[in-house]
């Protein structure tokens, strides 16, 4: 299976993946590092970074699907329906079943306070690809809108939100 997750910057999806990915025993492939990586090679933020990244995430998730493994966790914003839409594509080329899970902070003022302590730990890089995707944010539509989608609120505690995402995934 492949389980993308989707959400704002700061809104706890980077974690809760991890925790997936830790619980499941599988794979994490996340976009941002990627994309951070293409912009410290020298690549101008001006780029089509995130595009790029999206790309890199794409290839290096498919070969796990291929290999017959049980499946991966992918860790980006996924802000638009192109990007969720590729996931769509991935899956079906692979013959794999795939789930959404959309990540939200509904507390704005802990949503600040995670983002403001990204950007004073995140190099430049990062910083640029969270002001990008939090402009970005459209509705669900295309074919992800037809893909299973779980939405949690990371205000609970993380154990509550990987129950839940667990219970989901394995419905």
């Amino acid at each position: 299976m492949l389980i993308a997750m989707a959400g704002l910057p700061g809104s706890g999806k980077s974690t809760l993946a991890a925790a997936i990915g830790a619980e499941l025993r599988l794979p994490v492939v996340s976009v941002d590092p990627i994309e951070t990586a293409i912009l410290r090679a020298g690549i101008d933020a001006g780029q089509p970074t995130g595009l790029a990244a999206y790309l890199v995430a794409e290839a290096a998730v498919e070969p796990i699907l291929a290999s017959g493994g049980l499946g991966v966790v992918l860790d980006a914003v996924n802000a638009v329906g192109p990007a969720r839409d590729q996931w769509v594509g991935l899956a079906e080329r692979q013959g794999r079943g795939l789930r959404f899970i959309e990540v939200h902070c509904s507390d704005p003022d802990l949503h600040r306070q995670r983002l403001e302590a990204r950007r004073r730990l995140s190099p430049p890089a990062a910083v640029h690809a969270v002001e990008e995707s939090l402009d970005e944010w459209a509705a669900w539509d295309g074919a992800a809108a037809a893909a299973p989608r779980l939405r949690l609120d990371s205000v609970h505690p993380l154990p509550v939100l990987v129950e839940q995402a667990l219970a989901f995934l394995r419905a």
